[in-house]
């Protein structure tokens, strides 16, 4: 994957993230530096949901 299509897939976890949990800010993204593993993280911590549960709530979210 080239660097364009890194920054597409991580705006569209962004999306999907916001649309899931209003709540998140942009400062929560950008202390995930761009990486879904430490965005789900700082939902986790954030939420108390466990991995599995924030991967579905993603995976629901169509944007």
């Amino acid at each position: 994957m080239n660097q364009d299509q890194l920054q597409g897939k991580w705006e569209q976890a962004k999306g999907r993230a916001k649309k899931a949990w209003a709540e998140l800010t942009d400062d929560d993204f950008k202390k995930a530096e761009g990486s879904v593993e430490k965005l789900a993280g700082l939902i986790q911590e954030k939420f108390g949901d466990t991995k599995a549960a924030i991967q579905e709530k993603l995976d629901k979210v169509h944007m």
